[in-house]
């Protein structure tokens, strides 16, 4: 008897053996369900060896030896139910229902007796914090002054304490599903599976299908919620590299990105006829450009956080015009201003305004050298006519004071201003000139547009051949 039931078995395993091997050919017998193993060589709980089924066996029909499958042959991948049966062979099946092990209310005592001591041995140490805070409690309200050292040691044992308690005593009490799952016998949780119902079975080949990603970095065109349009290059989803961006009815930017943000050299053209040339960085302009407003007002030099800083050159479309030092978009520091009706300052500037030590040329001739506060002739200076007359004094308000002029002191204070006043409009005069720095930014944020202008023509050849619909996007 045990010889012949051998050689079944070896007939069942030849038949697998040659249906797994005949993956490719679809004219060969079905391969049976499941597979067969040598009860000498592997126990009942190894299932490497064979194709997993679901909980409810299926019953596999067939019309003849040669029917024919649509699909290759394929392996089964089942999720994990811990109230589920285990996959098992047919061979087996028979004798693992014959094992069962039958239900052990000691296991289950001693279980909850361990559980019982855990739960005591938390209010032990419950118990044993209120009784040790207890003392400090009490100096505290009666002495909050005298003890307050003893105090912060008692503080810092008692929540040492609790730190303790609870790595004891939490990690050792398990939540009452985990008791159930590992308390409750097989058995029940064989006759509460045949109410639920089997999860379908997942089909795939060799491994489990992985989702495509999309990729997130190269060329292509994007359009937004708002009618924006990017055309250009990406790279983890944010425009990084060269693109022309659009900007529905107001504009558009044409050079260097980095994360999503202008960086680099670029040119920014607006509606309205505003346009900028020159470095940018995280978005805003830095470094040298050159900025032509719709007005006809144009300023050449340094930028900082988007605004004028630095030494600079602003130009007004009335023939005015002002070369010196800017501090976050004002005339501020010594600077050089030639007015259109032929006046020229020479001075110091603090907040876009005449103030300080400065030397003031009229058209008609005159001079004015001397201190200055907020636009008006302040302090002690000197005022020479064109025929050489001089008044100095004190001016208040723009008007000299006659009183202090008869004063002892005031020729040399007014001295001493005069000197101040040439220094700085020499110093002002002898600005570092910024005009090649900003031609060579000009020049390479005019390259930098071109090239993004190229990448922007290739993203649209790229859509139109794939015929890709862009994506809008918030």
């Amino acid at each position: 008897m045990h010889q012949k039931k051998s050689g079944k078995h070896q007939a069942i395993g030849k038949a697998s053996g040659d249906c797994i091997s005949s993956d490719s050919d679809q004219t060969t017998t079905p391969p049976p369900l499941i597979s067969s193993f040598d009860h000498h060589r592997f126990n009942g709980n190894e299932h490497h060896l064979t194709i997993q089924i679901p909980a409810t066996p299926i019953e596999p029909s067939f019309s003849n030896s040669n029917t024919h499958f649509s699909t290759p042959q394929k392996r089964t991948v089942m999720a994990n139910n811990p109230f589920s049966r285990p996959p098992t062979t047919l061979s087996s099946s028979k004798n693992h229902r014959r094992r069962v092990k039958p239900f052990d209310a000691q296991e289950l005592g001693r279980k909850l007796v361990h559980h019982l001591r855990r739960g005591r041995l938390l209010c032990f140490h419950l118990r044993f914090l209120v009784l040790f805070s207890l003392p400090s409690l009490y100096f505290l309200v009666s002495y909050p002054r005298r003890f307050i050292v003893f105090n912060l040691v008692v503080l810092l044992a008692f929540l040492l304490t609790l730190l303790v308690s609870l790595n004891l005593a939490l990690p050792r009490l398990p939540s009452i599903r985990l008791l159930l799952a590992r308390s409750l016998p097989a058995k029940f949780g064989q006759l509460g599976s045949s109410s639920v119902s089997s999860k379908a079975v997942v089909w795939s080949i060799g491994s489990k299908p992985k989702s495509e990603k999309k990729a997130n970095s190269g060329t292509w065109v994007q359009v937004y919620s708002n009618g924006d349009v990017y055309e250009g290059e990406f790279h983890k989803g944010k425009c990084s590299g060269s693109g022309v961006y659009y900007y529905y009815m107001k504009g558009r930017y044409e050079g260097d990105w980095i994360d999503g943000k202008y960086d680099g050299y670029g040119v920014e053209t607006w509606a309205k006829g505003s346009r900028y040339r020159g470095q940018y960085r995280q978005g805003l302009k830095h470094g040298t450009g050159v900025y032509r407003f719709f007005t006809g007002d144009v300023y050449a030099g340094e930028w900082s956080n988007g605004q004028c800083h630095g030494c600079g050159v602003h130009s007004c479309e009335d023939g005015s015009k002002y070369v010196g030092e800017f501090k976050w978009g004002f005339k501020h520091g010594l600077g050089h201003y030639q007015f259109r009706n032929g006046d020229v300052y020479c001075g110091e500037y603090f907040s876009d305004k005449m103030h300080g030590f400065g030397v003031y040329r009229f058209g008609n001739g005159h001079r004015y050298e001397g201190a200055w506060h907020e636009g008006r002739r302040q302090g002690f200076g000197t005022y020479t006519f064109r025929n050489g007359e001089t008044q100095s004094g004190h001016w208040q308000n723009g008007v000299l004071d006659v009183l202090s002029a008869e004063s002892e002191d005031t020729h040399s204070r007014v001295l001493h201003a005069v000197q101040e006043a040439r220094r700085a409009a020499e110093r002002a005069r002898d600005i570092t000139k910024i005009d090649e720095r900003v031609s060579k930014a000009v020049s390479a944020a005019n390259k930098a547009a071109n090239a993004a202008r190229v990448v922007a023509v290739k993203a649209i050849q790229k859509q139109s051949h794939h015929h890709e619909i862009p994506t809008a996007i918030a």
